[in-house]
């Protein structure tokens, strides 16, 4: 018999007619299209994270519009779509018009309307990019008699990069104001507006003047209109999910654990199910490895500079936040914390809700991101020698894994000796933070200031056999700390957990900035 020939794994492929025609996988999103297309809402805003399929949506969405029956065989669209109409598309790729001047974005503009001009022609007194925009509309829709698809992807990536600069945010915003302005003036002409982003700008005219414009982003029926479920693993990955678990050498079921622990937990509404994060979870089937893919193709300047500029500390990072409906909405020129963009840029995903009071939970939604922003934040809080940062952690890591604590926190006094001398050290805070940070990027369960009856540990970590209730002084010694732990009787509050607790006093020195002396039962 015949074996099915494996499909490829689309590894940075964004196009639907080459996944389609190359025997690419595809997960079948073509319901929510059709959905989408026929509801009745002309204009439509879809915001999701980087690398969550926003461009592939989009593509596919190019592909039924053009009428490309034969790219959607075997596809609910197949089963839905009676009539197929060819539409005039403009496509504009805005995420080729990033770390752009006023100039470059304007002469990129320039190039994506010149394409369409050489089709649909253009008037001389033109001259002016949104007069073209609005040009190319209207002959479009005279020369085929049918209205026009306006697809716009990544319509902020020009953006992005400038949030923390005063001076070039209005400016770039202001290009982009002007080009996209024409679109309310030619509604009679237009069949369909789709655009896709991360974050909202409520002073560009496609906000501001197309009120009307439908946010689909944290509607439930598009819950899973990007990224992968599940289910979805299940029924279309199934062959792919036995082959990478006989290359690790596990059941099924345990590498959907890794995967589950790793990429999934993504919610844009609630309730909804989990989400795993698309890029990461390809690249993973893709070479047979549990890594860091999404985080690790780049983390955004902008979002590390909102962090140190709204002054948001690791361990807030790496906790749970309560927001409500609007923060999830709130313009980017009208922050006034970074977590609604930690939301939009897939730091932080929805953890519960209530949708009748529109209060949500937010927090870190995997093993990835958390440990990818430990490692963003790792040069603020201990040594801006990467290098230097990962030998010690791999030293602390061995240990950690054998549950030897005494030889943890040896390697820790002797890198925490190494590192350069910074301001704003000499208070305990400082330190809960450091072992936050270290115990997170070793992969940990961590928590700080966690509530007992009779008190707050300053830090409890989940090691494989271990649960360790650490307390922390500066400049005393460790016998009190560990006389803290047991006065307070901190163990009774974990004594159901499943594991051994191990108790931990820590004295760091204040002078020498590491840790002075230590107990351990």
């Amino acid at each position: 018999m015949l074996q099915p020939v494996r499909k490829k794994y689309p590894v940075g492929l964004q196009t639907f007619s080459e996944l389609r025609l190359k025997n690419y996988l595809y997960i079948d999103k073509t319901e929510y299209v059709y959905r989408m297309t026929h509801a009745d809402a002309k204009y439509v805003f879809l915001s999701r994270p980087r690398r969550f399929g926003k461009s592939l949506l989009t593509s596919t969405l190019l592909a039924y519009f053009e009428g490309r029956s034969e790219l959607f065989k075997g596809l609910a669209m197949e089963q839905l779509e009676t009539e197929w109409v060819e539409y005039p598309v403009l496509h504009f790729d805005m995420s080729t018009a990033k770390n752009v001047s006023r100039e470059q974005l304007e002469s990129e503009l320039n190039l994506k309307l010149y394409k369409y001009e050489l089709i649909y022609g253009r008037e001389t007194e033109e001259r002016k990019l949104n007069q073209r925009l609005q040009g190319l509309i209207e002959r479009a829709y005279k020369q085929t008699g049918k209205g026009v698809v306006v697809l716009i992807d990544e319509y902020d990536a020009p953006l992005l990069d400038v949030l923390h600069e005063e001076e070039n945010l209005p400016v770039l915003r202001n290009v982009m104001r002007n080009f996209y302005s024409p679109l309310k003036a030619c509604d009679p002409y237009l069949r369909f507006v789709f655009l896709t982003g991360i974050t909202k700008f409520s002073q560009l005219s496609i906000f501001s003047e197309l009120n009307n414009i439908w946010n689909i982003s944290m509607l439930a029926e598009y819950d899973a209109i990007c990224g992968i479920t599940e289910e979805e693993i299940r029924e279309q990955m199934l062959p792919d999910l036995d082959a990478f678990a006989q290359v690790l050498n596990i059941t099924k079921e345990e590498l959907l654990e890794k995967l589950k622990a790793n990429y999934d937990g993504y919610h844009f509404t609630w309730p909804s199910p989990d989400i795993y994060n698309p890029y990461s979870l390809v690249n993973a089937f893709s070479v047979k490895k549990i890594s860091s893919y999404w985080f690790g193709s780049g983390t955004p300047t902008y979002l590390i500079e909102m962090l140190r500029k709204y002054g948001m500390t690791a361990v807030q990072l790496g906790g749970e936040v309560e927001a409500n409906a609007e923060d999830f909405d709130a313009p980017t020129e009208h922050l006034t914390n970074v977590v609604s963009l930690l939301y939009q840029s897939g730091y932080f995903t929805i953890k519960s809700g209530n949708p009748l009071l529109e209060m949500y939970t937010l927090g870190i939604p995997n093993k990835e991101v958390r440990i990818g922003l430990m490692r963003s934040l790792s040069p603020y809080y201990l040594s801006p020698n990467t290098v230097e940062n990962s030998s010690a952690l791999l030293a602390m890591a061995q240990c950690l894994y054998k549950d030897d604590m005494e030889g943890t926190l040896r390697h820790l006094q002797t890198f925490l000796s190494t590192i350069p001398y910074a301001e704003n050290t000499d208070y305990e805070g400082h330190y809960q933070q450091v072992l936050y940070v270290i115990f997170s990027l070793l992969g940990r369960y961590t928590d700080i200031e966690v509530r007992t009856p009779r008190g707050r540990v300053d830090v409890v970590m989940r090691a494989p056999y271990s649960l360790y209730l650490i307390e922390l002084k500066l400049g005393k010694d460790a016998d009190t700390a560990m006389q803290q732990i047991d006065l307070k009787q901190y163990p009774e509050r974990f004594a159901l957990c499943g594991l051994p607790i191990v108790k931990v006093g820590i004295n760091f020195d204040r002078e020498h900035r590491t840790l002075k002396d230590w107990k351990i039962n």
